[in-house]
């Protein structure tokens, strides 16, 4: 098995992206999957070009994304993408589009095809926080999550996609108080247990466990 993982560059002038470090954490080989890593950049519509072009040149099983959701206490398998951009704020080369779709012929949204139950058990049982998040946002995370399921639905029907937020690292939260943090190791630790229960639940029907949410 392939899966191709992929980490955003730093955005807003931040030094660093920890999704993407946590990714370059990542060991090559993971429960006899081979771990391609690949940096993507945080912008609308390139991000896309970027992993389709990895897809056609690794044809990977699985597409993971990773991005990075300020004020989250766990890493948080996403559920569905919407077939919308919305952005709050412009991205790294200035886009801000709004209310805009991202394909005019894709569904409304899409679903995981990843076992995002199981995901979240591994990465419990590894002493990681994590839980399954319910919105990916409708910024660039949201943008390129639905992008890589409309890819799979046109193009490759065989591949698996699916999305990873993870929350800030202490060095961002320092003149943010009250904000939940997690280390990079934490977090690396936490994405190889997701990847773990990926490769462990290939062909099988995800865990039945509560994951839903109030609101």
């Amino acid at each position: 098995m392939k899966i191709l993982v992929t980490g955003f560059d730093p955005f807003g002038g931040e030094p660093i992206n920890p999704a993407l470090e946590a990714v370059k954490g990542l060991a090559d080989t993971i429960n006899g999957a081979e771990i391609i890593k690949l940096e993507i950049p945080t912008v609308f519509g390139k991000s896309a070009e970027v992993v389709k072009a990895a897809m056609e040149k690794h044809h990977p099983d699985v597409v993971l994304n990773i991005g990075q959701a300020g004020g989250r206490f766990a890493i948080s398998p996403e559920r569905v993408a919407i077939n919308i951009d919305d952005a709050r704020i412009p991205d790294n080369e200035g886009n801000q589009p709004v209310d805009i779709a991202i394909q005019e012929d894709g569904a409304p949204a899409y679903f995981t095809q990843l076992p995002i139950k199981a995901m979240v058990t591994q990465m419990k049982e590894a002493g990681i926080p994590a839980n399954v998040s319910n919105t990916a946002g409708t910024f660039v995370c949201n943008h390129i999550m639905y992008q890589v399921h409309y890819l799979i639905e046109k193009e490759y029907p065989a591949v698996k996609g699916g999305f990873i937020h993870v929350p800030y690292i202490p060095e961002q939260v320092i003149e943010k108080a009250g904000q939940p943090f997690m280390s990079l190791t934490d977090m690396t630790k936490g994405l190889t247990a997701a990847i773990e229960a990926i490769v462990l639940y290939d062909g099988k029907e995800d865990l039945k466990a509560v994951g839903g949410a109030i609101h």
